[in-house]
């Protein structure tokens, strides 16, 4: 019969050989590595200056989402029919807009994408000047009149009698 200190012991044994196992159940398949390097490099390269639709902070050479897979497939599928990159980056475009694109071309629909940053600056640069003129004026009219100037004198010569 196992005792209490013997019985805790294997039930922790159990729990962390569970623990260690969970992690291959967790385990997808390997994806396969491509038949031709040079088209895997090509597709890289070209998916690289495209956007994840799924994630859109992220590239989709570098997004996981299953959506970006789908998407590199597409590419490597229209490589293996010997289209040029132009081509395939048409084909996104037409398909899912210029949002695919990391650096979309600049036309009137992209105009302010381009420009905003420039607008943004300039008129905060244009605020901070306007900012600065109006506190600057507002420190140089609020001089003491004679009245107050003689009472904070009053106030000074009252506070060195008292320090001497």
């Amino acid at each position: 019969m196992l005792t209490a200190c013997q019985a805790r012991l294997a039930r922790i044994l159990l729990l962390a050989c569970l623990l260690l196992a969970l992690p291959a159940g967790w385990a997808k398949e390997a994806v396969p590595v491509a038949e031709d390097p040079e088209l895997e490099r090509r597709m890289l390269a070209l998916s690289e200056d495209l956007r994840c639709l799924v994630c859109q902070n992220e590239s989709l050479a570098a997004s996981r989402a299953d959506f970006a897979n789908d998407l590199r497939r597409e590419i490597r599928e229209q490589m293996k029919a010997d289209k040029s990159d132009k081509e395939i980056v048409d084909f996104l475009v037409a398909r899912y807009g210029d949002f695919v694109l990391y650096r979309p071309p600049l036309k009137p629909t992209t105009l302010l994408l381009w420009t905003g940053p420039f607008i943004f600056l300039l008129g905060g640069s244009i605020m901070l000047f306007v900012y600065l003129k109006r506190r600057n004026r507002r420190v140089a009219d609020s001089t003491l009149s004679e009245d107050q100037r003689r009472q904070a004198e009053a106030l000074l010569e009252k506070g060195k009698g008292r320090d001497e």
